[in-house]
């Protein structure tokens, strides 16, 4: 194991009371002025497009519940790989074209006839504005649009002309007309770089993508041809612009799809999957984002934060530009037998969720204990759970979450990411949290 838990619990153990207690530690702090990392650690949040639906989260709220003045950067969630091995919107009504009302705008001004830009890359356009410093970043594939990504960079041509689509559609900022928005430079300066997240090259993601033994070697290509088109875009620009890329927690996707030392010499950095470690596809409760494996744990080995993070660094990545995922989720079981807290139980099957079957948001899942469940967690493996004595959830709470960025700190990682950032609740509990427990000064 390559890290243990902070023996200086005397320290620790009076800002887990209060976190507990459903403080965070941050709330008692000004809030940072600024987005820049002056503090030595990157503070990465997904924004996802479709939250503007049922969610309800714009990306005003990114604002008002001070998320933003406490994250370095915003990956905008998802960019579509299209069939033909070009970059496009995942969604042109929500990404720039609808109309956002006065009280749901960053800066309380409407949309108005004529404009060149809508939707949320214009809300991205003003958060920018209100908090100099925050980098945002467009997010390519996800598990569902990662389909065509082997096409799209299988050849020196084809990743060439699907780079400059990407470049040219989000980083210049050259949207196809739609109506009365986009245009040529319509978008500019909203995107300050590229994320990949390309799930996974050379192994299985999402039934239906294609799968390349050559997807490794075609990865490291892409990544350095993302490299050169952005800075050679750069020096016309007189700007940095980012590359990052998501990357799994499980060796074997490690091994069958990234080049380690050759990738990270062109990436600013990585976010490393902190989660989804287990879930409703297994019949019995379990965590799905503890730090270390719990000492009852059915599975050794077991996949784990301290497993994932020392799997890049026994393959060469610099730790520095390691970023450690973090869920705002919740996975959960109902029908759990066997008695005890409920961990590592057999179940019948995935628990009611409100988008999906299975999954809840932090911001649900924190009230629970006043509906009869009970808090259980594990402070030396580092994961919590909820249990009632038929539903367990298994999820990150603001002690977790703080002993996350004390691993990071010990570990001396790149910082935290999380997904996502609609899961936390309106006074941005768990971004607080991070921006405390990695604060330097």
């Amino acid at each position: 194991m390559r890290g243990t838990f902070p023996r200086r619990l005397a320290t620790v153990v009076t800002a887990l009371t209060v976190l507990a207690a459903g403080t965070p530690v941050a709330a008692a702090q000004a809030a940072p002025s600024g987005a820049a990392q002056r503090d030595g650690f990157h503070r990465v949040g997904y924004f996802t497009q479709w939250g503007i639906y049922g969610r309800a989260f714009p990306v005003k709220k990114l604002d008002t519940s001070g998320a933003a003045a406490r994250l370095t950067h915003i990956n905008y969630a998802f960019g579509d790989v299209t069939a033909d091995g070009l970059c496009a919107s995942g969604d042109v009504w929500a990404d720039y074209q609808r109309p956002v009302s006065a009280e749901e705008s960053v800066d309380g001004v409407a949309d108005a006839a004529g404009e060149s830009l809508n939707g949320n890359f214009d809300q991205l356009r003003k958060l920018k504005a209100k908090h100099p410093g925050l980098r945002v970043l467009l997010s390519l594939g996800g598990w569902s649009w990662s389909t065509y990504f082997s096409d799209a960079a299988r050849t020196p041509e084809s990743r060439r002309a699907f780079v400059t689509s990407c470049v040219d559609r989000f980083v210049k900022g050259d949207l196809p007309v739609v109506g009365e928005v986009g245009g040529a430079g319509s978008a500019a300066g909203v995107f300050d770089g590229i994320d990949l997240d390309w799930e996974w090259p050379g192994s299985a993601g999402e039934p239906g993508n294609v799968v390349r033994p050559e997807d490794k070697q075609n990865f490291t290509a892409l990544v350095a041809e993302f490299r050169r088109q952005l800075d050679g875009y750069g020096r016309v620009t007189r700007k940095h612009y980012e590359l990052t890329a998501f990357l799994p927690a499980n060796p074997a996707a490690m091994d069958a799809g990234f080049e380690t030392r050759k990738i990270f010499k062109d990436l600013d950095f990585a976010t490393v999957q902190g989660y989804d470690f287990h879930g409703t596809w297994e019949p019995v409760t379990n965590q799905q984002s503890a730090l270390r494996r719990p000492a009852a744990a059915p599975d050794n080995p077991d996949f784990t934060v301290d497993r994932a993070i020392g799997g890049w660094l026994d393959r060469g990545a610099p730790r520095g530009k390691l970023v450690l995922g973090i869920p705002y989720y919740g996975q959960g079981w109902t029908g759990v037998t066997g008695g005890g807290n409920g961990l590592f139980q057999p179940a019948t099957g995935p628990a009611t969720g409100t988008w999906a079957p299975g999954n809840e948001d932090y911001k649900v899942l924190k009230n629970l204990p006043a509906q009869g469940y009970r808090v259980h967690r594990d402070l030396r493996s580092g994961h919590a759970w909820l249990f009632d004595g038929t539903t367990f959830w298994t999820y990150d709470d603001p002690v977790t979450v703080l002993q996350k960025t004390l691993y990071i700190r010990k570990e001396r990682l790149g910082g935290a990411m999380v997904w996502s950032l609609d899961g936390d609740d309106d006074r941005a509990t768990l971004t607080r949290t991070i921006a405390a427990g990695l604060r330097t000064r």
